[in-house]
């Protein structure tokens, strides 16, 4: 039947996951860094993900397509049981999931009374990027870590393994008031001597909002500063 439904430009979608969770029904998904109608069944076609997509990569047309089926989406929301975490469709960076504990390396036994927890590698306070102030002292001559607020949640080694011998900026791409970033960051680049740039962001895909804020921030500094970006899967690994 010839009925309304959503339709996704690829071309405009950059993956960043904002209409999924409105699509009650689950019938966005990203797939493959973009946004993708899984089943046209799915879908009601009132468009209630019309609003959430920043790019306007998403309308709702009339075409020839499969009823609208309630007891489809039942079955495609129900959790499934031979899937670890619990897939309820929507948004990756929002969705339930739940680890098994991982075995841990056996620690040798410390000598009584010397537990002592191990040392900070934070160099300065404070470190979300909306209280930064570009003329800090601890950005001169220095290498610049922006990290996704997740990060060091999701890294148990993020302390020895990014964040030592760097100065810090967090911030969320997705629930930050990111109007301003590019310029504070910016602001930053210009003002001070930074060696080198390198972004921390988790896989899912609207962390990759701020690895475009920091590209946008160093082609408006108008400074060659070497730029690296580091992947962090949802268990902690570098991916890359």
């Amino acid at each position: 039947m010839k009925r309304k439904i959503v339709e996704i430009n690829e071309e405009l979608c950059d993956g960043c996951g904002e209409c999924a969770p409105s699509c009650a029904e689950g019938a966005i998904q990203i797939i493959n860094g973009k946004a993708k109608l899984v089943s046209d069944n799915l879908c009601d076609g009132l468009g209630a993900c019309l609003g959430h997509c920043p790019q306007g990569a998403i309308t709702v047309i009339e075409r020839e397509a499969d009823n609208f089926d309630m007891t489809a989406v039942h079955q495609h929301l129900a959790p499934k049981p031979t899937v670890q975490h619990h897939d309820m469709g929507g948004c990756p960076g929002s969705r339930m999931m739940s680890f098994a504990p991982r075995p841990q390396p056996e620690e040798p036994p410390k000598p009584h009374g010397q537990d002592f927890p191990r040392a900070s590698k934070l160099r300065q306070w404070p470190v979300q990027l909306h209280l930064l102030n570009p003329q800090a002292p601890y950005f001169k001559d220095c290498s610049l870590l922006i990290a996704a607020d997740c990060v060091p949640f999701a890294m148990a080694g993020f302390h020895e393994t990014l964040l030592e011998g760097h100065s810090v900026a967090i911030a969320c791409p997705k629930l930050d008031d990111t109007e301003g970033y590019v310029e504070k960051l910016a602001a930053i680049f210009s003002q001070n001597h930074i060696e080198k740039v390198t972004v921390a962001i988790m896989q899912v895909p609207c962390c990759r909002g701020l690895h475009m804020q920091v590209q946008q921030a160093l082609a408006l500094c108008g400074k060659d500063i070497p730029l690296e970006v580091k992947i962090i899967s949802l268990q902690g690994e570098v991916m890359e």
